[in-house]
């Protein structure tokens, strides 16, 4: 089973990007599935999580601006980025706590 994110970029503040972590070989469906990110010198935190009943949690730091979402029938997790700051920026994980963490995909926030 492979977790497979893309998505990131480089972007201005006040930017958007959408995220999306494909899960092949697996499923997404009924599992929760997670959001982490990691700046450079900092440890990897987390950010966001749905859960196998669709419960959205969000860090108190990107609650109101990112969205957390599902598409069981193409196996991906995505995660909605709006309003985008400069201490938005890291690489992005996707996690199951089935299958373990994908590759990272960098987001750069410029100011």
């Amino acid at each position: 089973v492979q977790l497979q994110a893309s998505g990131g970029g480089l972007v201005q503040a006040g930017d958007s990007l959408r995220l999306s972590c494909v899960v092949s070989g697996g499923t997404v469906r009924n599992f929760a599935m997670g959001w982490f990110r990691r700046a450079t010198g900092k440890e990897r935190e987390f950010v966001a999580a749905i859960t196998w009943s669709d419960t959205p949690y969000y860090d108190d730091s990107v609650k109101g601006r990112f969205t957390v979402s599902r598409d069981n029938a193409k196996n991906t997790v995505f995660l909605e980025m709006n309003s985008l700051k400069p201490e938005d920026t890291a690489v992005y994980y996707c996690n199951s706590p089935r299958y373990g963490w994908g590759q990272g995909t960098q987001v750069t926030v410029s100011s």
